[in-house]
């Protein structure tokens, strides 16, 4: 456990927790600090998934680093040269079937949510587009900051951008084409208030202070709490934090890993699971305190060399899924305190985006193919390999298909990829199993296996407690 006053925190026992009410890191003196300052060389910082996925041998267009593309800068560039023919999926021997695709050559598409009959998705242009019926139907522009993440909660849309702000949205009440920001998290009225309390900074780097309650780095993703009263947001600064929707306040910081979180979700029975480039999954467990609420390590999942890049949960059947940049898809059962239950393995290269829809699991990758899961109990059968981008899948979304037969589920799947486009799938939780061509396994299946060796360390080990 770390004294009080040092700049160094061990992830590995627990984690630097700060809260709106007091900090655990006092600085006499704050150096070389700006309070206004936008801090734009903070994103210059590489991913450390840069690692796992270099191959200079790579013949693929997306790896022109002397483009202005960001796949030039893109971790998983380097291995797109992956060549993975486009199949008809408008076959009658399965029910998984593309339907159409929205494109707008404006950017490549980074995040996607859904809202009754509402698709938004996010680019690079900075631009957040509203489509319906598979038509534009909206749009707004935020003043900075390429377009991460994207949640929706009531009549607010958050975003999350690589400037490391959240912008917050509303629907106009007169005409629902028009969306104003309302909002920024932190606001300015609370970074000004708050900024000139010294004991409210934290070191991130040598001769470098940012104050705990804003992020320094990119946002990676954005979850809302089950009862939809937090969000909860996650950065490339190693950190996650907690704000109350309410009064749009950041409650709690966070600093969670040793590198870049990739994912963070808020589960089931006050559970937050995070992703890191470290390697690591680990569980954190919210507990109220008086009037306010902290958030306690409880548990790693996982420990690893290859980068977590994205986790998901199944509300449902409290399932929790992790994808990696080594493309396999590891999955845990709440019975028996999360034991591991087996690893999907349908992808050739890194995992970018993962999410469940009824009893699917659809996962996304760098080798521009979509795998689609079943799961029954604890086994998962791939039922199609969904190809059709022409470049890396980054991020997927599912709404329930309203014309789905009684006889069996089915859902609409939206993929948004570093092709700049939005692709429209059909899938069914009864479509049967189907091989195809150019897969690295010609029946992926759920491999049990044992647990990864990674400590489980009870709740006193979180480092210098704070009263919220």
């Amino acid at each position: 456990m770390l004294k009080k006053g040092s700049r160094r925190a061990s992830s590995s026992r627990g984690a630097r927790i700060f809260s709106e009410d007091n900090s655990v890191h006092k600085f006499s003196r704050i150096k070389n600090t700006n309070l206004l300052e936008d801090d734009d060389d903070i994103y210059n910082t590489r991913n450390r998934q840069d690692q796992f996925l270099t191959n200079s041998n790579s013949s693929s267009p997306y790896n022109d680093r002397s483009s202005s593309s960001p796949m030039g800068k893109s971790p998983w560039s380097s291995q797109t040269n992956v060549n993975v023919p486009f199949e008809d999926n408008d076959d009658n021997s399965s029910p998984n079937v593309l339907m159409g695709s929205l494109v707008r050559e404006e950017g490549h598409i980074y995040s996607l949510a859904t809202s009754g009959d509402l698709l938004y998705t996010g680019s690079d242009s900075k631009n957040i587009r509203v489509w319906r019926n598979q038509k534009e139907f909206a749009g707004f522009k935020s003043n900075s900051g390429l377009v991460k993440a994207i949640v929706i909660s009531g009549e607010r849309i958050f975003t999350g951008h690589q400037d490391g702000k959240i912008r917050v949205w509303k629907v106009s009440s007169k005409d629902p084409s028009v969306h104003k920001r309302v909002g920024t998290l932190p606001t300015m009225k609370d970074y000004i208030k708050n900024s000139m309390k010294t004991g409210n900074y934290f070191e991130v780097r040598r001769h470098k202070n940012s104050v705990w309650f804003r992020h320094y780095d990119a946002i990676s993703c954005l979850s809302l709490s089950e009862d939809k009263t937090f969000l909860y947001s996650s950065s490339w600064d190693k950190t996650f934090k907690v704000w109350r929707i309410s009064n749009s306040r950041c409650i709690e910081s966070v600093i969670a890993h040793d590198d870049s979180v990739n994912s963070i979700v808020a589960g089931y029975d006050g559970l937050v699971f995070t992703g890191s480039a470290d390697g690591t999954v680990k569980v954190w467990r919210r507990e109220l305190q008086g009037k306010g609420t902290k958030h306690f390590f409880s548990q790693t999942l996982l420990k690893q060399e290859c980068a977590v890049t994205a986790v998901a949960v199944n509300p449902d059947t409290t399932v929790v899924y992790c994808g990696s940049s080594d493309g396999l898809v590891n999955f845990w059962g709440r019975e028996n305190h999360l034991s591991h239950g087996g690893v999907l393995r349908g992808h050739k290269l890194a995992v970018l985006c993962l999410i469940t829809a009824g009893n699917l699991v659809l996962s996304g990758s760098a080798d521009m193919g979509i795998c689609v899961w079943r799961r029954m109990g604890i086994d998962h059968t791939c039922l199609s390999l969904l190809t059709g981008h022409n470049g890396p899948v980054k991020c997927l979304a599912a709404e329930r298909d309203d014309e789905s037969a009684s006889s069996g589920r089915r859902w609409i799947l939206y993929s948004g990829s570093l092709d700049k486009s939005v692709k429209m799938w059909r899938v069914s939780e009864n479509s049967p199993p189907v091989a195809w061509k150019g897969c690295a396994s010609s029946a992926p299946i759920a491999i049990p296996s044992s647990p990864p060796a990674a400590p489980s360390f009870p709740a006193q080990s979180r480092v210098n407690d704070v009263q919220n």
